[in-house]
This record gives structure tokens, C-alpha cells and sequence, in this order.
């Protein structure tokens, strides 16, 4: 039986100012099957995910979330069931309060503890464990290194049990430690029955072992697409960057060098 798609592109493409930034193109994510999207700087890996998070509509094309199509449902709907950690919105969450606080926020929509309506308190115990940030739960966020903090934002994504989770360049900022410590916890977390995760990065040792397929872009084109082992090759990682480049493998862990 195959497994159900969780969204559905079909000939997308976004423009801006007169240009295209992404596609066209054609891409189906599954449920449970978790994504690595890579590509250089411009590659479009953040609007894609823009797209897939239904915050920006394509200029061409039709775009399914969970069965619905965008444009004839109501999105607002749609966007409850996805989790959205990115650089470019992680600012507006007030770090001057309790994590606890904030991630029970999350369950409200709001940025900042709230009186009513936040998640319960044994779904933020959960959403917090499940990244390995239950010790950090009576600390203030602002006190916090870069690497907890990332563990506490992707917590607020959790804790209204999305079922399709998006990760842009959650690494960024964070030293050889707390990269390895995000990357238990993601891999810990693609191995339970939690949401599937779509990750967006630049480095192949951002990708948690766990992570089924890969996407890789340039200039807003799919280069391939397929399982991480078709997908990050030497071929497609020269392709989609421009540059000679080779593929090592060690414990189920990838980097990539120059090739020379």
C-alpha cells in the first residue's frame, strides 16, 4: 500500500518583481518519508518551504496540503497542522519569559505567555522532552545558549502536534556541540511517530541519519529529487552547488569536500 502524500506540487512556480524564484516544478512529500531540501544560496529552499507552510501562494500552479487545495480551502485551517521553525520569524518570539511559558504559548499562537488558551501543561512537558529540553523548562529564554534556544523553538512547533513539521537552517549560529546535540534529538524525534519533517540546509552533516529523501535545488529548479542515497551523490551535490564535489560517508553521516 503506498504511503499518502502529505502535500502535492504540480507545475509551481512563484514570481517576483518579474522574476521567477522557484520552479516550475513538481514535488510530493509523504507522510512519515522526511526531507532534506539542500541548495546554494538563491536555490529557493526558503520559499519552497513558504509555499509548503501555505504562507505564499504560487504564481502558477496548484499546491495540496493534507488533500486540500490551496485557494479553495481555508488556509488558516491548513496551517494549524504544520509546525514552522525558521530564522526569519524566531525573533518575534519574547525571549524575557519562562520557556515553559513560551511553549505553552505556542498552543494560543502567541509570541509571548499568554493568560488563556495555551497548550496544556503535560503537552508542553512532551513537546520539551521530545527535544531534550525538559531541564530547560524553568529558565528564562534569554538566558539560554543558541543551541537550547533552537531546541525550544522547535518545541513550540511541537507542542500543537503538527502533522508536517518545517526546518529552515535550524543549525545556523550553533558551534560543533550543540549541532550534534540538535541532531540526536531531530534524529530521535524522525524515529517516533511524530510529524514529518521537511529540514532545509546547506551541509550534508546537518542531515539526521533517519531522513529518507533528499531535494536538491539551483536557481529555483529541482536538480533531483529521490532517497538519500540517490540523491546526494557526488553528481547531484556538484550539480546543484557548481563545484566539483565529493561525497564521504561515515556512520551514516555524510559530508561533503572539493573534489580536487
Amino acid at each position: 500500500m503506498s504511503v499518502p502524500a502529505i502535500v502535492s506540487l504540480a507545475d509551481v512556480s512563484v514570481r517576483e518583481r518579474g522574476r521567477t524564484i522557484l520552479g516550475p516544478l513538481d514535488l510530493e512529500l509523504r507522510r512519515g518519508r522526511h526531507t532534506a531540501v539542500l541548495g546554494p544560496n538563491g536555490a529557493g529552499k526558503t520559499t519552497l518551504l513558504r509555499v509548503l507552510a501555505g504562507y505564499r501562494f504560487p504564481t502558477t500552479g496548484t499546491v495540496e496540503l493534507f488533500g486540500e487545495r490551496l485557494g479553495r480551502t481555508d488556509v488558516r485551517e491548513l496551517r494549524r497542522h504544520i509546525g514552522v521553525v525558521s530564522t526569519g520569524i524566531a525573533h518575534l518570539v519574547v525571549q524575557r519569559s519562562r520557556v515553559h511559558d513560551l511553549v505553552a504559548a505556542a498552543g494560543a499562537g502567541a509570541t509571548r505567555p499568554v493568560a488563556t488558551g495555551g497548550a496544556p501543561p503535560a503537552d508542553v512537558d512532551a513537546a520539551l522532552a521530545s527535544v531534550g529540553a525538559s531541564h530547560l523548562a524553568d529558565r528564562r529564554g534569554d538566558t539560554l545558549s543558541q543551541g537550547e534556544w533552537q531546541r525550544v523553538l522547535i518545541a513550540r512547533a511541537l507542542v500543537v502536534a503538527p502533522a508536517l513539521l518545517l526546518l529552515d537552517e535550524s543549525f545556523a549560529g550553533l558551534d560543533v556541540g550543540g549541532r550534534e546535540d540538535l541532531l540526536e534529538d531531530l534524529d530521535r524525534l524522525m524515529g517516533s511517530d511524530g510529524p514529518t519533517i521537511v529540514l532545509v540546509t546547506h551541509h550534508l552533516e546537518e542531515i539526521p541519519p533517519r531522513t529518507v529523501d533528499a531535494v536538491l535545488l539551483r536557481d529555483g529548479l529541482v536538480v533531483t529529487r529521490g532517497t538519500t542515497d540517490e540523491v546526494l551523490t557526488d553528481e547531484g551535490l556538484t550539480a546543484a552547488f557548481g563545484t566539483p564535489l565529493r561525497v564521504e560517508v561515515t556512520a551514516g553521516r555524510r559530508t561533503a569536500r572539493r573534489s580536487t
